[in-house]
């Protein structure tokens, strides 16, 4: 017998949209000869829409700008800190989209950056939020939490339960970590009534999804095991199934010309849309 999903649902959505999240780590280390592996990679998984952490902006010139016209992405929105690798940049979150963004702004909650981008697509709204945890640490795991409890509430807020509802980007946290638990149903809901599809967990082919990772050369410096600490969720339920992962994968994870994009990799999921 076909599986029927539930009845509330309704006619579940057959078409996708294709998000990307990834830690392009900022000017740090060789990043003008990373930039070409960074676009080829973005550019060969066409997406429609990108998160990307540790961008960066300095003076007139910024990573959004210089990937629009390669990457079909002509809309964006950023906000950023002070970078720790130059004093004259910002370092911070960008979501960069293929249809136009309607609705933006930049928040700090505790321990993360997050950039909220509400995307104007072709089949509705989409609300996307690219958070950047700055506690990193494993030892920091508290500051993670109220940040994900901040998020979650205001999120919950603001959400049109109609529209796919999207949190993407890099948590420095395991999967089995009491932050990401909170999002996936695992522990007490910071925000009753709203929790997450892990895309990896719901979508991926078989393996740990490691987004750090020792055989990469930039990785490997830190002397951390290997970890999967960037994540695309998706909230559940809305109707049609809006936002459910049907494919996941990692970019990134190869060198090109040489040279590995960055120290991690990149988390690709399509979602119903």
């Amino acid at each position: 017998m076909d599986d029927i999903p539930p009845a509330s649902y309704g006619p579940l959505i057959e078409t996708t949209l294709r998000i990307i999240t990834w830690n392009v780590w900022g000017l740090y280390s060789s990043w003008q000869e990373r930039e070409p592996a960074i676009v080829a990679t973005l550019r060969d998984a066409h997406p429609d829409i990108v998160v990307l952490t540790e961008s960066w902006s300095k003076g007139g010139d910024s990573q959004g700008e210089r990937l629009a016209g390669p990457l079909g992405l002509p809309h964006r929105a950023f906000s950023g800190v002070t970078a720790q690798e130059d004093a004259a940049a910002l370092s911070g979150v960008a979501v960069l989209s293929r249809w136009p963004i309607r609705r933006e702004s930049s928040l700090a909650l505790g321990g993360a950056r997050v950039q909220f981008a509400e995307v104007s697509g072709p089949r509705g709204p989409i609300q996307v939020y690219g958070l950047v945890m700055d506690a990193w640490w494993f030892d920091e795991s508290h500051a993670r939490q109220d940040a994900v409890r901040a998020l979650a509430t205001r999120a919950q807020q603001a959400q049109d339960t109609r529209a796919p509802l999207i949190i993407g980007g890099d948590f420095n946290a395991d999967p089995d970590s009491d932050e990401i638990r909170m999002l996936t149903g695992r522990t007490a809901a910071p925000a009753p009534g709203l929790s997450f599809y892990d895309a990896w967990e719901v979508a991926s082919p078989p393996g740990p999804g490691y987004t750090w990772a020792n055989d990469n050369p930039w990785a490997r410096q830190l002397l951390w095991p290997d970890r999967r600490i960037d994540y695309i969720f998706s909230a559940a339920p809305r109707p049609g199934g809006a936002g459910h992962p049907t494919r996941a994968t990692l970019l990134g994870t190869a060198p090109v010309n040489g040279t590995y994009p960055s120290d991690h990799y990149a988390v690709q999921a399509d979602l119903r849309y």
